[in-house]
């Protein structure tokens, strides 16, 4: 008998409509999805049993009402606001017996707080770049320059990520950030040559790493690139590129995710320097590229509900290695096919 889930967040070119595209690849789900805004293209896209219009205001319980109505089994979120706001009301979802196909509390709030994350990793002797709060502007005197100022909390998509080549440049993108209430802060750049990597790592409400598959990104599309001048790349949130076995690599990630106390999905983008991977990004949640995992073979959504819903844990087949591009879709809406 097929379970139902139910995407919450179906927005456009985005995490729901990946975990869509992963779901409905397996076979073994009835899907529904929900988005605050009826221009949500997931909303319209067809595979989905029924979807739903929900009000921000009444979020979480707008959500457990469509649980109650579908007899939902368990809920993704398909981006970083809905994870935030389902994860702070799991107690609910618990009550109703209906899974919440999360991470922790304690990783999503680590993960969400760049500075925390970090140092935190840090602490621990893993690398990471230097990353600092910019609360003074002479914290700027620490970098050797370019280096990268993003806001401290979000930031999904690479939004509002800025490369500044000097100090000039870096007081100019903190005044604008602050300009818009977001706290930013200042990260060393590591120069791509070595490659760029996107590693999604499983891990299991114990902490036990069920699986990783890392991906090699590619910069020869602009879909991928948020920034791409002389030697400099910033990636976008839209990866694209090699799947491979990557050993090393996936080992680092993995060693991360057991640093972290990972007990879900997590996706951790970063670059090699001398060998060793250095995280200058980490999400606590499916990823994006989702779906390209699970054309290689890698359907860590499925793994992931297969445990929590019916306590099997479901082997991996063997990773089918090559390249894995993308592209956007095109979808005509009559205004009165819009949903309230």
């Amino acid at each position: 008998m097929k379970r139902s889930i139910l995407i919450a967040g179906v927005g456009g070119a985005s995490l729901g409509t990946e975990l869509f595209k992963s779901l409905r690849h397996s076979g073994n789900y009835n899907i529904f999805g929900a988005d605050i805004s009826p221009y949500a293209y997931g909303l319209y896209q067809e595979g989905f049993v029924r979807t739903y219009v929900v009000d921000r205001k009444q979020y979480t319980p707008n959500i457990l009402d469509i649980c109650r109505k579908e007899k939902i089994d368990a809920v993704i979120p398909g981006g970083e606001e809905p994870l935030l706001l389902l994860c702070n009301r799991k107690d609910l979802f618990d009550q109703e017996d209906i899974a919440l196909a999360i991470n922790s509390k304690e990783v999503i709030e680590l993960c969400t707080n760049k500075i925390k994350t970090f140092e935190y990793l840090s602490n621990q002797g893993i690398p990471v770049p230097l990353t600092k709060l910019v609360n003074d502007i002479d914290e700027l005197n620490a970098f050797n320059y370019p280096v990268i100022l993003k806001p401290t909390t979000g930031s999904g998509g690479s939004t509002f990520v800025c490369l500044a080549e000097d100090r000039d440049e870096a007081l100019l993108y903190v005044s604008y950030l602050r300009k818009r209430a977001i706290k930013p802060i200042a990260q060393e750049y590591i120069p791509h040559y070595e490659g760029e990597y996107t590693v999604g790592v499983l891990s299991l409400p114990n902490r036990e790493v069920m699986a990783s598959i890392a991906l090699k990104r590619s910069f020869n599309a602009k879909l991928s690139c948020l920034t791409k001048y002389d030697d400099r790349v910033i990636s976008s949130g839209y990866s694209q590129g090699l799947i491979e076995e990557f050993p090393e690599v996936r080992q680092q990630a993995e060693i991360i995710a057991v640093a972290l106390g990972s007990t879900g999905p997590l996706n951790i983008q970063g670059r090699l320097h001398s060998g060793i991977l250095i995280p200058f990004e980490i999400n606590p949640r499916f990823s994006a590229s989702t779906y390209l995992r699970t054309m290689a073979g890698f359907n860590e959504v499925d793994v992931f509900l297969q445990f929590l819903l019916n306590h099997k844990y479901t082997p991996l087949g063997k990773i089918k290695y090559g390249y894995y591009l993308r592209s956007l879709e095109e979808k005509y809406i009559h205004d009165e096919w819009l949903k309230k």
